[in-house]
């Protein structure tokens, strides 16, 4: 009975194994499907799930028929430099948590996780308003800002966990050999607690690329809108082109899972340090 045990734990651990990857590839793969098919074998019945015969048309209008490439450089201008701007507030918050003597410091801890349950629905008429005052509507700032704000709790957090386990005497030893106490947090601190950093950076990153709702309210003018937005502009008034939105939806998934591919073992390791950390 004891060794059945065993086999019983694997045997759930591959089955929820198996309801995660499905539950993950399984969408993704239907749209590259979808993207390659013509309308015609789209309607087909019985359903045909792999193409008969797979076409790039789809890619080649949805290129043409909006400005796709603009598209992208909008959704990666305004999630690198929103991510940029979110790590280096959230490094200099995270350390003055976890070296500072701060007061009601495990109270600043519970509001930054507070802060970061907000739904960004109640948050969207205070900043549309804000933006507007500041001139900032339909310009990359109008999201950058609040892209960063929003996700500099959950940085913070992430990083805090890090920084609390590197020894204190290393930034004492820089700074006695002239380093600030801000060149101690640069070129000590960041570095070796470089997984949490990147595992941040990656997290405000794909926030940031795949937020739609404060991109359609800012952003009224077509060739401002970032891409999540800008899918949307491919449905016609009485019908959805569902191939070519695929490869649209394609083309917005690649640099996610090329970024994620790259730096997978910092996020992964990033991650799990960061849940063992007490």
């Amino acid at each position: 009975m004891t060794a059945l045990i065993p086999l019983r734990r694997k045997t759930v651990v591959w089955f929820a194994a198996i309801v995660v990857a499905v539950n993950g590839f399984f969408p993704a793969l239907w749209i590259l499907f979808t993207s390659l098919k013509t309308e015609t074998e789209l309607m087909r019945y019985p359903i045909t799930y792999v193409p008969d015969a797979p076409t790039l048309a789809n890619y080649q209008q949805a290129f043409t028929e909006q400005p796709l490439l603009r598209f992208l450089w909008n959704s990666f201008v305004v999630a690198s430099l929103s991510t940029l701007l979110c790590v280096l507030v959230s490094a200099l918050a995270a350390y003055a948590l976890t070296r500072l003597r701060i007061p009601k410091r495990n109270l600043i801890m519970s509001v930054l996780l507070a802060v970061a349950m907000f739904p960004l629905i109640s948050l969207m008429v205070p900043l549309f308003k804000l933006m507007r005052e500041l001139g900032l509507l339909n310009t990359y700032l109008a999201l950058i800002l609040p892209y960063a704000v929003l996700s500099m709790p959950v940085c913070t957090l992430v990083m805090a966990s890090f920084f609390q386990d590197i020894p204190p005497d290393l930034e004492a030893a820089a700074m006695i050999d002239g380093c600030s106490r801000v060149g101690a947090l640069f070129r000590v601190v960041v570095p070796l607690a470089a997984p949490g950093v990147f595992t941040a950076a990656i997290l405000a990153f794909v926030n940031a690329w795949d937020e739609f709702l404060l991109a359609l309210t800012m952003m009224s003018r077509v060739s401002m809108r970032t891409l999540s937005v800008g899918i949307t502009l491919y449905q016609g008034e009485f019908a959805f082109p569902w191939p070519l939105i695929s490869a649209a939806l394609i083309v917005a998934i690649v640099p996610i899972s090329i970024l994620i591919a790259l730096f997978q073992e910092r996020v992964v390791g990033g991650l799990t340090a960061g849940g063992v950390k007490g």
